[in-house]
């Protein structure tokens, strides 16, 4: 496995402690994976080499190009503008219903990996004229060793903006040297509450994305916070209410909340959402004093 340390795309990790017997314990995201020598994490993009963590997709960009701020969705953050979107392999959650599982179910091949420098990235977004650089279409956390660095030279070079499109399952260590090296916007996926976290998702707690969501606050981020409303999982007015009240409370009422429509994808076959569910959403959002709902995703139907 050694070998694996030749490639462009395995780096040392910057986020992990050492244990006892060569383990490793990850700090990339909240699962805080505990990897012994030879293992991998759940995400598979981190590998413990002889007692230390290797990122397997530093700069490993599995697609890009440059694409307007609003389809994130971002809404009230360089409205008008494009940013060069990029992506790598693999999740730290597993959505059943993920729309983007040809990037999020795959694992990164180091031998395959074909090696994007932060400078290109940053030469290619001025290129394009983009004035802005994003993670997005997998989870982003996963890149962020490569992504602070990215950050920081896009920042250097007069990029107006840099963000992540997130599930919002990064430890606090990641957000802030995130933040410091740049990033001044996230968009957070609200699945629900944490069974359906456990149940649809491959687990997660959603305290911990809250409270993301409310220290990127507190940093001076911009933050918007979208729903997917799914049918049968998350659409009943129990959910959706408590998902605009713990929005209220972390995040405030000036925060946007998208309400977005879910369509059938990967492994999941429950009919898409329904016109009137988003609409009763909006008018929920709208009475508890949501300044900003919206909703997203309208295929088909007006709203």
């Amino acid at each position: 496995m050694s070998e694996l340390t030749s490639y462009p795309t395995v780096r040392e990790a910057e986020f992990y402690e050492k244990l006892s017997n060569g383990a490793v314990r990850c700090g990339l995201c909240e699962r805080r994976c505990e990897i012994p020598k030879g293992s991998k994490g759940v995400c598979g993009t981190r590998v413990n080499i002889n007692g230390k963590l290797y990122t397997l997709v530093y700069g490993d960009v599995s697609a890009i190009e440059s694409r307007p701020i609003e389809i994130k969705p971002f809404f009230h953050y360089w409205p008008g503008s494009t940013a060069l979107t990029f992506s790598t392999w693999s999740c730290n959650l597993d959505c059943v219903w993920c729309q983007n599982f040809h990037l999020s179910k795959v694992k990164p091949e180091p031998a395959k990996a074909i090696y994007y420098p932060p400078e290109k990235v940053v030469e290619l977004a001025i290129y394009n004229g983009d004035e802005g650089l994003c993670a997005s279409f997998q989870e982003p956390t996963l890149l962020s060793e490569w992504a602070i660095p990215l950050f920081k030279t896009g920042k250097a070079r007069g990029v107006k903006y840099c963000c992540y499109v997130s599930n919002g399952y990064m430890t606090l260590d990641v957000l802030k040297e995130l933040h410091a090296a740049g990033m001044d916007g996230i968009k957070i996926d609200i699945k629900g509450d944490n069974e359906v976290y456990k149940k649809y998702c491959g687990g997660a707690d959603v305290e911990k994305i809250w409270r993301n969501a409310r220290e990127a606050k507190k940093l001076g981020m911009h933050v918007e916070i979208v729903n997917l409303v799914v049918t049968n999982v998350n659409d009943d007015e129990n959910t959706l209410q408590w998902v605009i009240d713990r929005h209220l409370k972390e995040v405030g009422p000036e925060t946007p909340l998208h309400f977005t429509r879910y369509f059938p994808a990967y492994k999941f076959n429950n009919p898409p959402t329904k016109a009137e569910t988003l609409e009763k959403a909006y008018k929920m959002a709208k009475k508890a004093g949501v300044l900003y709902p919206y909703i997203g995703n309208r295929k088909h139907f007006w709203a």
